[in-house]
């Protein structure tokens, strides 16, 4: 008899070890969408039951009572759309990542412009022409002012805010 014949339908079943892996990984992805805002959490493709028992862990104070509560809402993850809640935590991902890479693109501006002066203000005007030049000359030199005098950059500060608000982030 070879080991295929010997083999019967229960040993293919995933062991109670991994169910039980499996099932802290669901509640771990609960406490992920619970831990988010409403604003984000709505992006989610959830059962009404499952964003029931999401508000509702918020009431829940008794650590032992928390702890059931979030085994409930990894059996209630069980029946979601894992696949679409996996691609919503995704996207937000790449949204926060394409942020990350426009806020340091505008921290090297900001840099660029505290170091470079007059060259980099029309390289910044040519790229946003819409941009206050007066303000954003006064808070060069001043954001200058500081770094030499080793005070806190409270300029360079305002200079970022100016410029991120003229990229429109």
């Amino acid at each position: 008899m070879t080991q295929d014949e010997l083999s019967s339908p229960a040993d293919e079943r995933p062991s109670k070890s991994q169910l039980k892996r499996e099932m802290q990984a669901l509640q771990q992805l609960g406490e992920q969408i619970i831990a988010m805002s409403d604003a984000q959490r709505i992006r989610f493709p959830l059962s009404d039951d499952l964003l029931r028992a999401i508000k509702e862990t918020s009431r829940i104070k008794a650590r032992e009572a928390r702890r059931r509560h979030m085994q409930y809402v990894g059996k209630l993850m069980r029946g979601e759309d894992l696949d679409g809640i996996q691609a919503v935590f995704d996207e937000i991902d790449n949204e926060t990542l394409r942020r990350d890479h426009a806020f340091h693109r505008l921290e090297g501006w900001r840099d660029r412009l505290i170091a470079e002066g007059d060259e980099a203000v029309e390289a910044f005007v040519s790229e946003f022409p819409e941009v206050d030049r007066q303000a954003l000359r006064q808070l060069i030199r001043n954001a200058r002012h500081e770094r030499e005098q080793g005070k806190p950059p409270t300029n360079a500060r305002r200079l970022f805010r100016l410029i991120r608000d003229t990229a429109g982030l």
